[in-house]
């Protein structure tokens, strides 16, 4: 899938190495070209075939995208979602629609990224013994019919 060349996302994993840096917190981006049913279902179905409902805290984050449908969505794992209200995510939705509508989905994520982070660094702070427990690079999900 050639939609971010490797200097792109080199910058956007940098971003998600950054945006951890404060924060025990796990943050991932699923990418994919075609997103034929709910964006938020097909959201929680990465979340889980990823692996990120097993983060020791339960904070992991998913910044889900289907870039020829134009759609995207923000998933939070259960340690997340107990601590904050249901429209937590969308002031990170807002800011990364900002740069989507320019056509820049590279700073867009990493608009989402890092509001993901400080949103995330004030309910889990880094702890001294974290690791991290997710990468960091962007997952391309080739969907088969």
């Amino acid at each position: 899938m050639n939609i971010f060349n490797s200097e792109e996302q080199e910058h956007i994993a940098h971003a998600i190495g950054l945006a951890e840096a404060n924060t025990s917190g796990e943050i991932r981006i699923c990418v994919e070209k075609r997103c034929d049913q709910d964006v938020l279902s097909r959201a929680a179905e990465c979340f889980n075939k990823l692996g990120m409902h097993k983060t020791n805290l339960r904070n992991g984050v998913l910044i889900y995208l289907s870039v020829d449908d134009h759609k995207f969505a923000i998933i939070g794992d259960a340690g997340i979602n107990s601590k904050v209200e249901p429209d937590f995510w969308d002031t990170t939705k807002d800011k990364m629609l900002v740069h989507f509508r320019q056509g820049d989905l590279v700073a867009g994520l990493i608009a989402g990224v890092e509001c993901a982070g400080n949103k995330l660094k004030a309910l889990f702070p880094r702890e001294h013994d974290d690791v991290n427990e997710l990468p960091n690079d962007i997952v391309f999900m080739n969907r088969q019919k």
